[in-house]
């Protein structure tokens, strides 16, 4: 049964890329907080938790619909983001995707990210692997280079003394959280960090894709991310392996 729910929601997210495609460049909004919000994010939900309860009618907790969450969470049900990188959207750049996960007892076991501008659809299944465009992908194991991904064309900020004291040997430009995260998984990158809150919808769906490909996924601590509780976390280690993921949690409360 699995292996039709995932291959009906890569379907799914790919319809819904298509959309932003449309959208991109011209999705309006206005920000709120930190949070661009726009009518391509509400058109976005719509679409998306439409085909999803046809899926499998369970619950859906998305971004865009604040009634949705709740605490205790079901113990079965999906994790969306509509659209993570609204801004990038909005803005005509590339680093946008869609994304979900089916979570059960706490912690994703399918999951799907869409990149329509790269036309990359990443998916994992929890113990059968992860793939990108039906390709299997893996961390990469060079111990001779070190590649962060962040946000801007340069690195900034704590970025700028990351690659500093991890000696990195390169740089890699990218959007989305979840987007940085795929990078990591399919070996483009080794290291993504963000020090500041994420939200459990923003990262749901490629943390099971990085595991699944080889990497290690943890909060700014080192310790496993819990997919319970608050849907804010104080930020989150996306790495190819266990030891580079400890060192760089330790150089972030060094800091």
């Amino acid at each position: 049964m699995r292996d039709e729910v995932i291959n009906q929601l890569k379907s799914i997210l790919k319809k819904v890329g298509e959309d932003l495609l449309r959208w991109r460049g011209n999705a309006g909004g206005e920000w709120q907080g930190a949070q661009l919000k726009t009518e391509a994010d509400r058109e976005a939900h719509q679409a998306l938790s439409t085909a999803l309860t046809g899926l499998l009618d369970i619950p859906i907790l998305s971004e865009e619909d604040p009634a949705s969450h709740i605490d205790p969470r079901p113990d079965c049900y999906w994790l969306i983001d509509p659209i993570d990188g609204t801004a990038s959207l909005a803005g005509g750049f590339d680093g946008f995707v869609t994304q979900a996960a089916l979570m059960e007892n706490g912690e994703p076991v399918l999951a799907s990210v869409y990149a329509p501008v790269f036309d990359r659809l990443y998916s994992a299944e929890k113990g059968r692997g992860a793939f990108c465009n039906g390709e299997p992908i893996h961390v990469s194991t060079d111990e001779n280079r070190l590649i962060l991904v962040d946000n801007y064309p340069e690195p900034k900020g704590t970025a700028v003394r990351m690659m500093k004291e991890l000696s990195c040997t390169g740089y890699l430009e990218s959007g989305s959280i979840s987007l940085k995260i795929c990078r990591v998984a399919d070996g483009s990158a080794d290291l993504f960090f963000k020090d500041i809150v994420v939200r459990d919808w923003d990262v749901g769906a490629p943390a099971l894709i990085l595991q699944e490909a080889g990497g290690t996924f943890t909060t700014v601590d080192g310790q496993p991310y819990p997919f319970s509780g608050n849907l804010e976390k104080p930020g989150l280690i996306a790495a190819r392996d266990p030891a580079l993921c400890q060192k760089t949690s330790s150089i972030l409360h060094h800091s």
